[in-house]
C-alpha cells in the first residue's frame, strides 16, 4: 500500500496492537521521515515495503532504518541487514528468494488487491510453497484475510503468519481517499486488469470505476494497444522519479487511456478517486466498515 496509503500512523497503530504495521513505498526522503514518524509513536518493529520496479539505492538506504525490509515484484535479492521478506506469485519465486537470503517469504495469492503477482488461489499456492521449502523455513501467506477465521486458516494450513491489506485500506488511519474508502465500502467485486500499467504493465486488482467501466468493456486486461504502449514504455517511465509520477497522475482522467498505478490519497489529486486504480481484494466484499487499525489486528488474533 505504496504511495501514502500506508504511512506512520497506520503502520504505528498495527504494531501497537501486536501485528507488524509496514510503510509503502514513498519518495526516499519522504520515507525517511515516515520511519522517524512511526517511532515517535511506537518502539514496536516496522516494516517497509519496497516495490522493485521503482525502487533505487536511495529507497534501500531509507529502508535500512527499518526493522523489515518486504520485497516485491522483481528479482530477489538481499539489499539490507535486517530481517528480508519478499512477497512472490509463485513456488519458483519462493525457492528464488529463499536462495537469494530472503528470511522468509509471502505466499500471494491471485485474490489478494492491488498489485498481484499471484496466479492461483492463496490456499493452492501455499500449499505448493510449503511443499517445495524446508518445513522450518517461514511463509506468510497474502489475500482474502480479512477475519480471524481467515488468519486461522492460513496458520492451520502451514502459514507461520497472515497478511492483510486490504482489511487496513478501510481502516480509520489509512492514507486512502475518503471517496476511495466509500467505493471500497459499498463494493461487491473487483476486477484484475493491465489498465493501469503506465510504467509498470502488471497486473492490479481493483474496484471498479469510471476508467474500467469506460475501457474495459472487450477484455478485463484493458485494450491491447494500451497493454502494447504500457510494455514498451516500462523501462523508461519505471525510471522517472515518483514525485513527477505524482504530478502526472494529477493529470488522468478517466477519458483518456494513460492510467498509472498511483492510488487516490487523502491528500492526493481527488481526480484518481474516478481515473485511478481503486486497488482492493476480492475480500472487500465482506468488509462493511471503517474501524480503527488497532481493532482490526486484535479481532484477526483472536482466534490465536
Amino acid at each position: 500500500m505504496g504511495g501514502g496509503l500506508a504511512g506512520h500512523e497506520l503502520a504505528a497503530a498495527v504494531s501497537e496492537a501486536g501485528g507488524l504495521g509496514t510503510i509503502g513505498i514513498l519518495p526516499p526522503d519522504d520515507l525517511r521521515a515516515e520511519l522517524v514518524a512511526a517511532r515517535r509513536l511506537t518502539a514496536r518493529p516496522i516494516a517497509v515495503n519496497l516495490l522493485l520496479p521503482f525502487a533505487r539505492r536511495a529507497h534501500f538506504g531509507a529502508a535500512s532504518d527499518a526493522d523489515v525490509l518486504v520485497t516485491f515484484w522483481g528479482r530477489p535479492a538481499r539489499r539490507t541487514p535486517n530481517v528480508w521478506v519478499h512477497q512472490c506469485g509463485s513456488v519458483e519465486e519462493a525457492i528464488a528468494a529463499r536462495a537469494a537470503g530472503a528470511d522468509a517469504v509471502i505466499a500471494q495469492g491471485v485474490e489478494a488487491g492491488g498489485h498481484v503477482r499471484g496466479t492461483i488461489p492463496a490456499a493452492e499456492l501455499l500449499a505448493r510453497v510449503r511443499a517445495a521449502l524446508p518445513d522450518d523455513y517461514p511463509v506468510l501467506l497474502a489475500g482474502g484475510i480479512v477475519d480471524a477465521s481467515d488468519v486461522k486458516a492460513a496458520l492451520d494450513a502451514g502459514a507461520c503468519a497472515a497478511v492483510s491489506g486490504t482489511r487496513f485500506l478501510l481502516s480509520e488511519e489509512s492514507g486512502a481517499h475518503p471517496a476511495y474508502k466509500e467505493r471500497l465500502v459499498e463494493a461487491d467485486e473487483t476486477v484484475l486488469t493491465e489498465l493501469f500499467g503506465v510504467g509498470w504493465p502488471g497486473a492490479h486488482r481493483v474496484v471498479p470505476n469510471e476508467a474500467t467501466s469506460r475501457w474495459l468493456k472487450g477484455d478485463r486486461r484493458g485494450p491491447a494497444w494500451v497493454r502494447v504502449i504500457h510494455r514498451s514504455t516500462a523501462p523508461l517511465l519505471s525510471r522517472v522519479p515518483m514525485r513527477l509520477q505524482s504530478s502526472l497522475a494529477a493529470a488522468q482522467t478517466s477519458g483518456r487511456p494513460l492510467f498509472g498505478p498511483a492510488a487516490a490519497t487523502a491528500g492526493g489529486p481527488p481526480n484518481l478517486v474516478a481515473a485511478g486504480p481503486l486497488y482492493a481484494g476480492e475480500s472487500v466484499a465482506r468488509i462493511t466498515e471503517v474501524r480503527p487499525a488497532g481493532e482490526l489486528v486484535r479481532d484477526l488474533a483472536s482466534e490465536l
